[in-house]
C-alpha cells in the first residue's frame, strides 16, 4: 500500500504537535513549581524577618535547653543554609560569607560568628535576597540536573524543595521560641 498524504505528512505532523504540546505542558508545570516555591519562600521570609525584628535583643541568646540553638543561632543557621543550598546549584555565596557548597564546615563557621541582633537580621535578609535570586535564575531545563550535596546526589528541583522545607522547619521553631519567651508573632496579633 502506497503512503498517502495522511500517513506520510498529517500523522507525523500531528504526533509532532502533540509531543510539543506535552513538552510545553511539562515546562509550564515546572515554571508553576518554581513560581509556587518562590512565593512560599517570600512568605516564610516575611515571617522570619518579622519575628527576628520582634524578638528583643536581650533574648537572642535564649535557648530552650542545653545543646540546642539559641534564638540568634536559629536565624544565623537559616541564613547560612540559604547560602549553602543556593551554592549547591552553582549560585556561589558571596565571598564575604566564606560559604562553599563543597564544605559544610564553611556554613558552620558562618553560623558561629558573633553578631548582634541587627547584624543577624541584616544577614538573614541578605541571605533571602540571594536565595530568591538563585531560585529565580533556575531555568526549567536545570530542574532535573543532578548536583552533589551532603555526600549524596539530588536534582536541583529536589534541592529547592529541601530548602523550602528547611526554612519552614525553622520558622516553626522560631515561633515556638518566640511564644516561649512571651513574644507574639507579629502576623498573629
Amino acid at each position: 500500500m502506497a503512503p498517502t498524504f495522511e500517513t506520510s505528512v498529517v500523522r507525523p505532523a500531528a504526533i509532532a504537535a502533540a509531543s510539543l504540546a506535552l513538552l510545553a505542558s511539562a515546562a509550564t508545570a515546572q515554571s508553576a513549581l518554581m513560581a509556587d516555591l518562590l512565593r512560599d519562600v517570600g512568605q516564610v521570609e516575611q515571617k522570619l524577618v518579622a519575628l527576628a525584628r520582634a524578638m528583643p535583643a536581650d533574648r537572642y541568646d535564649w535557648r530552650p535547653g542545653e545543646g540546642v540553638r539559641s534564638v540568634g543561632e536559629v536565624f544565623k543557621h537559616v541564613a547560612a543554609d540559604n547560602y549553602l543550598l543556593s551554592a549547591g546549584t552553582g549560585a556561589a555565596a558571596p565571598a564575604a560569607t566564606g560559604i562553599n557548597a563543597e564544605d559544610y564546615n564553611t556554613a558552620v563557621a558562618y553560623e558561629n560568628r558573633t553578631l548582634d541582633r541587627d547584624a543577624i537580621i541584616a544577614e538573614l535578609e541578605a541571605s533571602f535576597a540571594h536565595l530568591r535570586k538563585a531560585m529565580s535564575a533556575t531555568t526549567d531545563s536545570r530542574l532535573r540536573e543532578k548536583v552533589s550535596l551532603f555526600g549524596g546526589e539530588m536534582s536541583i528541583q529536589q534541592l529547592w524543595v529541601l530548602e523550602v522545607g528547611h526554612i519552614h522547619e525553622h520558622l516553626g521553631q522560631s515561633i515556638a521560641y518566640a511564644r516561649s519567651i512571651g513574644v507574639v508573632p507579629p502576623w498573629s496579633r
